[in-house]
């Protein structure tokens, strides 16, 4: 591939389902919980309602932070990663937030800081 690949996405949005904690067999932890965004976003002139679901995965020592822990349905937050593309157990594919960055938010203004800094 030529140039350099980028792929970066900020999205902030409330935790819609209940966090999922895990171990791999390996010994990582994972914190895996979905993500509603809601937003109004301008295109062509116009002002359009933009709004997905998107199931995020914080991995190895973040998922067990103390933030990562305070993560409940109904948790306002904004989150910061890369994209990949994952397959379910019906064999579907589907895009996958992996978080870097994750910042526990209410009302817009910042609550006990940011989960873990990206780079």
């Amino acid at each position: 591939m030529k140039g350099s690949a980028v792929n970066r996405l900020m999205l902030s949005g409330i935790v819609c389902r209940p966090p999922i904690r895990k171990q791999s067999p390996s010994g990582a932890s994972h914190c895996q919980f979905m993500l509603q965004h809601r937003s109004q976003q301008q295109e062509a002139g116009c002002q359009r309602q933009a709004w997905c679901h998107m199931p995020v995965i914080v991995s190895g020592p973040q998922a067990k932070t103390a933030v990562a822990n305070h993560l409940t349905v109904g948790s306002h937050v904004q989150v910061q990663g890369f994209l990949s593309n994952s397959q379910g157990t019906r064999g579907l594919n589907r895009l996958v937030l992996h978080a870097e960055s994750v910042q526990l938010t209410y009302s817009g203004e910042e609550f006990n800081g940011t989960l873990f800094p990206s780079p």
